[in-house]
């Protein structure tokens, strides 16, 4: 075999030559680039890890970006709250300088005219926005969230930033916690705002009234007697001729109705004694507090916390000629005595029965359903069966409808049987349950009509006939009265307040629509979002219309009779404390308190339902507690996304280190495999030049 020269160079010179200038190649692209690999196909494990670590990468660029917005809108919402805070503490101070006996009524105008600017200045503030999103709107960013009239028009969503892989952090506080949220700390209270005065010392002989004696309120070690008046200067010891009438509503939701008779000589605190026992009290233990303020009126206040159900309304009696007058069993037959004891002993009472002392705890504003036939003539004798208040076009109950086992207030979609006492009656079950809807409609026609609920078939009769409620199953039928919603039962009383009703009876399921659908162009029943009725008539100022809505028996006190298994308007007592916060809905009750230069709840002038300065003092601190906590929120939200970012600062850099590992070239080590290569080269270069040089003579 012959060896040429072509071979000696393919094999020691070509060959590796290529070799060595593909590894020269590639180390001086990655000294260029700074990179490992440029494509997939150099290194696939590397590719795939270096692909793997830039999206981790680009992912915690995402959430830094997204928590570091995040962290803009919580920081502002920190300040507003601080200012809130501050603003408050001056509220407060105005409300205790307003609180002292010493105040002329120029100086609580000047007071409430301050109040005033703050509450305007609480309103700004609500409505503060960043970047044109409104802090407190919760999702609805771009709504603002409280209108003139102190409603809340945002919604309760919430705001979370992405903070990692199936993680979030909430960074807004919404205007639906904020200002209608709950204080679960908190324990209901609630007071009557009739004001009690000794009848005893203003009077030391019932029998004559010229005798002097001097003005006192009621205290609870004072005797029943000094409370209800005489006819005759003889304690009657051991003798029940003193009546009171007592409804209310306990933390359950459990509803109670009795009649509780005492005698001359048994102290109030003996009363209010018995009212705790009407409320679960044990002599083990109270689950409400009843005392009597130093203005003789009575205060319910709930030992449970988070609770918002406890009611009270109470109406005592006392038959002055020792007849049985003040013993009845329908409350409606006190309407025929006198409220004013003093015009029953200086004989100017124009009652029909001047002997019959009718004590009145609670006042309101709210007329009787049934004024208009006059069968009730003392307002204080109402419980549930209170008109709702008109203004303008709109008619509203003042009574919320809460469910019983979250507090919540009920919304359209609420069955009627989650927030009624279905311990009465049938116990379990709204079957047999009815109720009054009455009033009258947009043309001023008088009407009654009444609900009944049944397992077979809720109907609603009004005029003699009766007529069914639909439920929307398929196919259509009666609704039992166990699953009727609030927004089958607003329908019901919508078409009775617009006057339209099915188009035969009992009516079928397209009549009733078409019924429905009628009457909703002509006025709309709702609740608020404050869970109370409302009814507006659409296309006026002023309606003509009225409305009432009560158990059917109402009112009945007989022995064993159930209470009310659902009110929905009540002449009941006052609010003072409750867990359910309405922040400017409030705040507009506390300043109107000074407005009226009220110090204490008192039914004898003004605005007869107000709480008064004192209380409004105790319901400025619930309030600054609940932003008090709703800033410590904020405060933890922010410190979380403070965290979050630098944590992710620490991953991205991590990450990125990582992945200069994986993909980044080591200049060092690639400058000496660059000086090594050169090497070779060389070496390799040199070696074929001295081989080219050889002859076949020399060779061989």
């Amino acid at each position: 075999m012959r060896i040429t020269s072509g071979m000696y160079y393919k094999s020691i010179y070509s060959q590796n030559n290529g070799q060595l200038n593909e590894a020269l190649f590639d180390v001086n692209k990655q000294i260029a680039s700074g990179l490992k690999i440029q494509y997939a196909q150099d290194d696939i494990r590397t590719f795939t890890e270096t692909m793997r670590l830039d999206n981790e990468i680009s992912t915690l660029a995402q959430i830094t970006s997204s928590t570091e917005s995040a962290l803009k809108m919580s920081d502002q919402t920190d300040a507003v709250l601080g200012e809130f805070e501050s603003s408050m503490n001056r509220m407060r101070t105005l409300l205790l300088n307003a609180a002292n006996g010493t105040n002329d009524e120029t100086s609580l105008d000047a007071i409430a005219q301050e109040l005033r600017s703050i509450e305007d200045h609480f309103k700004n503030l609500a409505n503060t926005s960043i970047n044109g999103q409104y802090l407190f709107s919760g999702t609805a960013v771009d709504v603002r969230p409280i209108a003139d009239d102190g409603s809340y028009m945002g919604n309760d969503g919430l705001l979370e930033a992405f903070t990692g892989s199936k993680t979030s952090q909430q960074y807004n506080i919404s205007g639906a916690e904020l200002f209608l949220g709950e204080k679960k700390l908190v324990q209901r209270e609630v007071t009557t705002n009739v004001v009690q005065t000794n009848l005893s010392t203003k009077y030391p002989d019932f029998t004559d009234s010229t005798v002097a004696g001097t003005s006192a309120l009621i205290k609870s070690s004072d005797t029943i007697r000094d409370l209800m008046g005489d006819s005759d200067n003889a304690v009657d010891a051991g003798v029940d001729k003193h009546f009171f009438y007592v409804s209310g509503t306990r933390s359950d939701g459990v509803s109670f109705k009795e009649k509780i008779a005492m005698s001359d000589d048994e102290k109030i605190s003996d009363l209010l004694k018995e009212i705790g026992d009407l409320y679960g009290n044990t002599p083990e233990v109270d689950v409400v507090n009843v005392s009597m303020n130093q203005n003789g009126q009575i205060v319910v206040e709930d030992k449970i916390k988070g609770s918002s159900k406890i009611d009270f309304h109470m109406v005592g009696a006392t038959d002055l000629s020792g007849g049985a007058a003040a013993d009845v069993t329908n409350i409606d037959d006190l309407g025929v005595g006198e409220a004013n004891f003093d015009r029953i002993i200086l004989g100017t009472s124009t009652a029909i029965n001047p002997d019959l002392h009718v004590r009145e705890f609670i006042k309101s504003s709210l007329s009787s359903a049934d004024s208009v036939a006059a069968t009730n003539l003392i307002e204080g004798t109402i419980y549930d069966r209170a008109e709702f208040s008109k203004e303008g076009a709109t008619l509203s109950s003042a009574t919320p409808q809460i469910v019983r086992e979250t507090n919540a207030f009920a919304t359209a979609k609420t069955k009627l049987s989650e927030v009624a006492d279905i311990s009465q009656g049938t116990a379990g079950t709204l079957n047999g349950t009815s109720f009054v809807v009455e009033g009258t409609d947009v043309n001023g026609v008088a009407y009654s009509a009444q609900v009944d609920l049944s397992a077979a078939g809720s109907t609603f009769t009004v005029g003699g006939n009766t007529y069914n409620i639909y439920d929307m199953g398929t196919p259509r039928a009666a609704v039992n009265g166990d699953d009727m919603t609030y927004k089958q039962f607003m329908d019901v009383v919508n078409m009775l307040t617009t006057g339209n009703l099915p188009a035969t009876v009992p009516g079928s399921d397209a009549e009733y629509d078409a019924a429905i659908e009628t009457s909703d162009l002509m006025g709309r029943t709702f609740l608020s979002h404050d869970g109370k009725i409302q009814f507006e008539e659409i296309g006026t100022g002023n309606t003509k219309a009225s409305l009432a809505i009560y158990d059917a028996n109402s009112g009945d006190f007989t022995v064993g009779a159930d209470a009310s298994v659902m009110t929905f308007n009540t002449n009941n007592a006052i609010t003072v404390r409750d867990p359910k916060t309405d922040f400017f809905k409030t705040m507009d009750e506390m300043i109107r308190s000074v407005e009226n230069y009220k110090l204490y709840p008192d039914s004898s002038s003004g605005d007869i339902r107000n709480v008064g300065i004192e209380n409004a003092i105790a319901m400025m601190d619930d309030l600054q507690d609940h932003v008090y906590r709703a800033h410590s929120q904020v405060g933890v939200q922010t410190n979380a996304l403070n965290t979050s970012i630098q944590r992710t600062s620490l991953l991205e850099i991590s990450a990125k280190s990582l992945r200069s590992t994986v993909v980044d070239t080591d200049m060092a080590e690639a400058s000496l495999n660059l000086a090594r290569l050169n090497t070779n080269y060389e070496a390799l270069l040199s070696t074929a030049a001295k081989v080219s040089k050889l002859s076949l003579v020399n060779y061989l």
